[in-house]
């Protein structure tokens, strides 16, 4: 299948994280980019102005599609009433959602895409590491910043392959079909499935069933990766097409020695690195059944692995002393907070460990989701969960209780703040000597200036 030419994209919600760095990938490209967004954030702004591909004021603007773009990009951010969708419309020009551009621009490569409810922009992103330290051709679209990658999306004429973040949300308001449904992948991964999005998805089976219908779409000659551990995945990854290669993935074998990760391999010997934690020895699995596809060899992968920092937000070091390390990390979703507070507490096992998560997403704020975070924090040894009172009236929810909370989390020693000046004094004011602190967030805790924290924990 051609893959279409176009010469001038307009981009519909251009402010949007992944949707600004694709108008810059298309920049990059050389090719003409406008686009509209009612509200465009730092960083975003700042480089798209870099770029002169900052929208001159806030706001839709129908005609600006009187220019006939050759195609319109709709980011999730617009509504289905947009003016400049509906103008798109009329006048009959193609538009596409982010993962069906992508599709459309990489029919030609082997498309790698990484889906599951955790672990998919570390697999995603140890995979694009070690490409990287071979010197292999790539692109690539990924739902996070990486360290050593200027851009979240990288488009070329030249690539044989594209690795691709795979979410599982809705792509665009018009199809309101799972993103990873759309990219049509030549390997797949699953690394695990836990309820999520419940603002989509109104129950788990109907959230798993995303996952089988992914897996389903694994073409033939094809490759499914999955975590064989997880019961979830076990349930959608049955090997029933005799056309597809099914591998199943688990633990790597290794020991914690003072607080660092050993690997070890049979050929290579120990091997030491920097992630740490039962979920990122497993992300490791994945990433190299998918490097091994694509003919890398497992001395290559191992030697490039000892250099890897991990993804931005996902376990990232704040500051570090004799007896404390701060840690922040995206982790919201239950399977996340769970996985990456077991994971610090077994790195450091002799260490008091404060974990604090923000509850900041629909489904996380959700009355009725929040006995999914049941344990979730168990492996404290003091837990804290804030949230902030306006982001609930934000979207229209209703208001949570400290009860509530304590009994979702079903931790009686839970302790709740809904004022981040107070959860920032509170945490300075504490002892840390042999003691690490833990914040999981997707969002900032209302600001929280985590520098001034850092520091002031370390100087505790």
């Amino acid at each position: 299948m051609e893959r279409q030419e176009f010469k001038h994209i307009h981009l519909i919600a251009i402010g949007g994280s992944i949707m600004h760095n694709l108008a810059l990938a298309l920049h990059d490209k050389g090719l003409k980019v406008t686009g509209s967004d009612d509200e465009i954030f730092e960083p975003a702004k700042s480089r798209l102005a870099a770029a002169s591909l900052l929208p001159e004021q806030e706001g839709w603007y129908p005609e600006k599609l009187d220019a006939r773009p050759d195609a319109v990009i709709l980011g999730m951010h617009a509504r289905i009433d947009n003016p400049e969708l509906k103008k798109a419309q009329e006048l009959g020009i193609p538009v596409y959602s982010f993962p069906e551009f992508i599709y459309e621009q990489s029919k030609d490569k082997q498309r790698i895409v990484i889906g599951g409810s955790h672990g998919k922009t570390s697999i995603t992103s140890i995979i694009m590491h070690v490409l990287r330290h071979q010197g292999r051709l790539f692109d690539y679209a990924v739902g996070a910043q990486l360290e050593g990658f200027d851009r979240m999306v990288k488009l070329t004429d030249d690539a044989p392959i594209i690795i691709i973040e795979g979410d599982e949300y809705l792509s665009d308001p018009i199809k309101r079909v799972p993103k990873f449904h759309l990219y049509h992948h030549h390997i797949g991964v699953i690394s695990g499935i836990s309820w999520d999005h419940i603002n989509v998805f109104s129950d788990p089976e109907v959230y798993r069933e995303q996952f089988r219908i992914f897996a389903e779409m694994t073409p033939k000659a094809g490759t499914l990766i999955y975590d064989k551990d997880d019961e979830q995945v076990q349930l959608v990854c049955v090997p029933r097409n005799t056309d597809v290669n099914y591998i199943g993935y688990g633990v790597h074998e290794h020991t914690i020695r003072n607080g660092k990760t050993i690997l070890h391999t049979k050929k290579e010997g120990d091997v030491e690195i920097q992630l740490f934690g039962e979920h990122n020895l497993r992300n490791i699995n994945a990433a190299k059944e998918v490097c091994k596809k694509l003919g890398i060899k497992v001395h290559d992968f191992y030697e490039a692995l000892r250099s890897f920092k991990g993804a931005a937000k996902r376990l990232e070091k704040l500051g570090e002393s004799s007896s404390t390390v701060i840690y922040r990390d995206f982790a919201h979703a239950p399977s996340k907070v769970k996985a990456t507070t077991e994971a610090v507490k077994a790195q450091y096992p002799q260490r008091r460990l404060v974990a604090a998560i923000e509850l900041h997403t629909f489904s996380s704020l959700n009355r009725n989701f929040l006995p999914q975070y049941e344990g979730a924090l168990d492996k404290a040894d003091e837990a804290i969960v804030y949230f902030s009172p306006k982001t609930i009236e934000h979207k229209r929810m209703e208001m949570l209780t400290e009860e509530e909370l304590k009994a979702a989390f079903k931790n009686p020693r839970l302790q709740v703040f809904t004022d981040s000046e107070k959860l920032s004094d509170y945490l300075k004011g504490q002892n840390w000597q042999n003691a690490n602190l833990l914040l999981m967030s997707s969002g900032t805790y209302n600001n929280i200036n985590l520098e001034a924290l850092t520091k002031a924990v370390l100087n505790a």
